[in-house]
Order: structure tokens, then C-alpha cells, then sequence
């Protein structure tokens, strides 16, 4: 099974290390998806989002219809596009992520990558584990709620 490719969509849950100078390696299956160079950013959930250029542009133009008369849209707008940075592939297919989104998201050493459709989640594994355990008895509820 493709777990990314020319329609964009990334699926699966991979586990690896940091190392000391906080390079992380992207699993294959998602760098052929995210390119050479990507879009790094703080999530939501303590987590960072990765974004393909494409997508991550098609989130820049969302972001500019948002209004900026309103607070938590600025809010919002700060957050997102502040803790951005490119991140670009090396040989080993690693990626140095910078220091403020490693504090951000509480990464030192276990990290779980997943695909979650259009973009790229990056996680400690810790809070990957303690999110799963409280989302878990969740998810019946909210699929409920939610017209699939």
C-alpha cells in the first residue's frame, strides 16, 4: 500500500530517535509527499504539523481570508505562521528540527511521525501515548457527532 504519493495523502504511524543535534529521519514513505523541502510548524494538540509546499500554500491563502478584525483569528494567524520554518531533506533523509518547535512539542529523544491525510504530525512519544489513551474513549463519541 502507497502511504503517499501524487494525491497527497499521507497515512501510517512510524517511531523513531532524535539524535543530539535534533535531526530526525522522515520515513520514505512520506518524503516522496513532502519533497525536498517542506513547511514545519507548531500544531495543535503539542504536536508539529508538516506541510507539503502545495498545501502548506494552500493554508497560507485560508490564513489570509480570515478576518483580521477578530482576535483569535489573529491569534491564530501569529501562532501558525511564527513558529514556521523550511525544512529541507538531507542525503540520510533527515531533518533538523529547529529548537523552538522541539520545546514546542516536547520532543527529546522517542518521536512518532504519522500521516494524517494532507499533512505530516510530528509528536514526542510520550505525548503521542497520553493523547491516544484520552482520545481513545473519544472517538466513538465524536464519530457520532460528526456525518462521515
Amino acid at each position: 500500500m502507497d502511504h503517499s504519493g501524487a494525491s497527497g495523502m499521507f497515512l501510517g504511524e512510524y517511531r523513531h530517535t532524535i539524535d543530539a543535534k535534533g535531526r530526525l529521519i522522515i520515513p520514505a514513505r512520506f518524503r516522496e509527499g513532502l519533497g525536498e523541502k517542506f513547511v514545519l510548524t507548531k500544531g495543535l494538540d503539542g504536536c508539529l504539523f508538516a506541510y507539503p509546499p502545495q498545501e502548506w500554500a494552500e493554508m497560507e491563502n485560508k490564513m489570509r481570508s480570515l478576518p483580521l478584525t477578530r482576535a483569535d483569528a489573529r491569534a491564530f494567524v501569529r501562532f501558525f505562521f511564527a513558529g514556521a520554518c523550511e525544512c529541507e531533506v538531507d542525503k540520510q533523509g533527515r531533518i533538523l528540527i529547529p529548537g523552538n518547535l522541539r520545546e514546542y512539542a516536547g520532543i527529546e529523544k522517542d518521536v512518532v511521525v504519522i500521516g494524517v491525510s494532507a499533512r505530516v504530525e510530528i509528536w514526542s512519544a510520550e505525548r503521542w501515548e497520553a493523547y491516544n489513551s484520552q482520545a481513545a474513549g473519544q472517538v466513538e463519541e465524536i464519530a457520532e457527532k460528526i456525518v462521515l
